[in-house]
């Protein structure tokens, strides 16, 4: 009985070390890391075009919302797979 409790609780067995939850916070740490890399790689792509185009900062501009988009779209992306994941799991 303790048993279930703590599994229900916590989502792993006791004396198991390890997360098993599929939404645990290990799995998403990175995300905040991927919005940042992908907002400063389309910021640096729009910035080279710029210079290259002389469309200074429309370019650049642009970039840095196509960049939050991408990386907002794949936040998004992982975070509601990772719930049909749990949801699939809980149904079991």
């Amino acid at each position: 009985m303790a048993d279930q409790k703590w599994q229900q609780r916590y989502g792993r067995r006791a004396g198991k070390p390890g997360l098993s939850a599929p939404g645990s916070a290990a799995s998403f740490a990175g995300l905040g890391i991927q919005l940042a890399i992908s907002i400063l790689i389309f910021l640096y792509v729009g910035q080279w075009l710029d210079k290259k185009l002389g469309t200074d900062p429309f370019l650049l501009i642009v970039g840095v919302f196509v960049g939050a988009t991408v990386g907002i779209y794949n936040m998004y992306h992982m975070l509601t797979a990772a719930q049909r994941k749990e949801q699939k799991e809980r149904e079991k």
